[in-house]
């Protein structure tokens, strides 16, 4: 695969996973599609050499590699990402009229960059769970693609302040506009097509840009879109997990709710992962000598240097945009990397040809994380943080590079077949 294949099929997987739901539906299609057979948790496994893949939640995936030899003699290579992102989440009662137009209530999911939100052609998507025909309790997955709803700024006329201190209120500013209240609308009447006019019980959708993602640039140097934290890591190690070995064993997880604290059955803080490994793993004895031989790449986005803004960024450690991905320090865990990983991963990419870079936070600035260090601390499995450079995280609409990821990839894809021992040999 090269550079523009992968960019413009990355282009086509964000464009189709407007939320978590969308976004593990579409990993597993692809999964299937090469050959991974699906399990589900509430069956007994079987599950010698070969490709599998299982869901949480309809939100988070595992996909693995049994490979030929022995677990406990090579380990597993894990690869990890998450399937969410900042955004406005439609409430549970949302509707509401003000003023003569009708308006849907919100709540800020995660660590939303809110004003790039104003006059945005908005959707929405997600899952909608529902009484049947049969009068039974079932779900489905909604995309009603068409842009439906705004959230308009105020005139510069009515706050001469805007452009140097307007603040946000999340409750009060931030209603999407649906249409003028004298038309008649309801949500359950705009999902009636999806549940076959079934009773709505419990909604989980959200607002997304219906802006599609694009490469840009005079040499199409980035790539710009919504979701790229963390979607494009997500892409990235699926795509890579399908080059992998059979002779050794792969892994990817990409878990929801990291944008939120990883605290649930699908996120990184729950036990999806444990369980898979418990249920390939079985034996205590073998687990922990499978575990000792492993390494999780944790792939995230890093912080890419702002030209505008040069003095938020530590003066040694200021990753570039299409310089290659960025391995990330942090001296209080809040990234999972040391020494021996971080220098496995350096060798790959010398072996590989690929540029790499580093990232450290300021230290008089506060440091995010990722699910390196919550898996590290739940598995004890040696962990690197690693990312691709990134403009404006957590906007409605985020840069990244277009080689940096596919450089990502190729080193994943390195490191999937790598049959040799994971790290420095004592």
């Amino acid at each position: 695969m090269n550079n523009a294949d992968f960019n413009q099929q990355l282009i086509d997987f964000l464009n189709a996973s407007p939320t978590p739901f969308h976004a593990t539906q579409n990993m597993a299609a692809m999964l299937t599609n090469n050959g991974f057979r699906g399990l589900k948790e509430a069956e007994s496994w079987d599950t010698p050499a070969g490709r599998y893949f299982v869901t949480r939640n309809d939100s988070s995936i595992v996909a693995f590699v049994i490979g030929r030899h022995p677990l406990e003699e090579t380990g597993i290579r894990m690869v990890g990402a998450h399937t969410d992102s900042p955004c406005l989440k439609v409430k549970p009662r949302p509707e509401r009229n003000s003023h003569g137009y009708q308006q849907l209530g919100v709540e800020v999911y995660g660590g939303v960059l809110l004003n790039p939100w104003f006059d945005r052609d908005l959707s929405l998507a997600g899952r909608v769970t529902f009484k049947n025909s049969k009068n039974q309790v079932t779900s489905v997955l909604v995309n009603l693609e068409k842009p439906i709803a705004v959230i308009p700024s105020l005139a510069i006329h009515l706050d001469r302040d805007a452009n140097k201190e307007r603040t946000i209120n999340p409750e009060t500013d931030l209603a999407p506009v649906l249409l003028n209240e004298n038309e008649a609308f309801s949500l359950a009447s705009a999902l009636d097509e999806a549940t076959q006019g079934g009773e709505i019980l419990a909604t989980d959708l959200c607002f997304y840009d219906t802006n599609p993602a694009q490469v840009i640039g005079i040499q199409n140097d980035f790539l710009a879109s919504a979701r790229l934290d963390n979607l494009l890591s997500c892409f990235t190690g699926l795509q890579s997990l399908l080059t992998a070995d059979d002779s050794v064993s792969s892994l990817l997880v990409c878990n929801d709710h990291e944008e939120v604290g990883s605290a649930s059955t699908s996120g990184a803080g729950g036990t999806f992962l444990k369980d898979v490994l418990s249920r390939i793993t079985p034996d205590e004895t073998s687990k922990i000598r499978t575990f000792s031989n492993s390494m999780l790449i944790s792939t995230d986005n890093a912080h890419g240097v702002h030209p505008n803004y040069p003095k938020k960024h530590e003066s040694n450690h200021g990753p570039i945009l299409n310089k290659g991905p960025a391995i990330k320090f942090n001296a209080n865990q809040r990234y999972a990397t040391n020494s021996e990983t971080a220098g496995y991963f350096k060798a790959l990419c010398l072996d590989l040809k690929i540029e790499c870079q580093e990232f450290v936070n300021r230290a008089d600035m506060a440091c995010g994380s990722t699910i390196g260090p919550i898996t590290a601390k739940e598995l004890g499995v040696r962990t690197l943080d690693v990312g691709v450079p990134t403009f404006a995280m957590h906007s409605i609409r985020e840069l990244a590079g277009t080689q940096d990821a596919f450089n990502l990839y190729r080193v994943l894809s390195g490191f999937y077949k790598d049959p040799g021992p994971l790290g420095p040999q004592s």
